[in-house]
């Protein structure tokens, strides 16, 4: 595909985005390091607070998808598993993280609605990802959303079942 046909995607200016959005952005970067370089998440932890605009991401919710998605990778790789349509191996690590924060945040961030959770997850596919990445995230995640938000999923779809 050449430029001129392709899509223009522009980052989302980091002045616009919220405290939970700079999170996802920090964590997406410090998981990236924990699955390519395998550092321990402490580690990443101390290197990842002393970057630049730190200081305006939301640290508690960053705690928890750095710390949640590295403490249950196997239980998040096994509920992403079925979704998939190939080897974690074929998948790159940008959206080995972001389906692991996705499905993070299903599992355990009621409060925040599942389309949120989607789109963010999109967002930062599509930022920092590779060029179609985004479409595999948003067609996994659109899969595990009735799994693990059933009700509230069906509530938004009018009270139809998925199929």
């Amino acid at each position: 595909m050449s430029t001129a046909t392709r899509p223009a995607y522009t980052a989302r200016k980091s002045s616009q985005l919220s405290g939970r959005s700079r999170a996802r952005e920090f964590a997406l970067q410090a998981l990236y390091q924990h699955l390519v370089g395998g550092n321990p998440a402490t580690d990443i932890d101390v290197y990842t607070r002393d970057l630049s605009g730190f200081h305006k991401a939301d640290s508690a919710h960053y705690d928890a998808l750095l710390h949640g998605c590295i403490a249950g990778a196997t239980e998040l790789d096994a509920c992403l598993e079925p979704h998939l349509d190939r080897s974690w191996a074929e998948i790159s690590p940008i959206e080995h993280a972001v389906l692991w924060m996705g499905a993070y945040e299903f599992k355990h961030c009621p409060d925040i609605p599942w389309r949120v959770v989607l789109n963010e997850c999109i967002e930062l596919s599509k930022s920092f990802g590779g060029t179609d990445g985004y479409k595999y995230v948003n067609g996994v995640l659109n899969h595990l959303a009735p799994e693990l938000r059933s009700a509230e999923v069906a509530a938004d779809q009018g009270g139809k079942p998925r199929n």
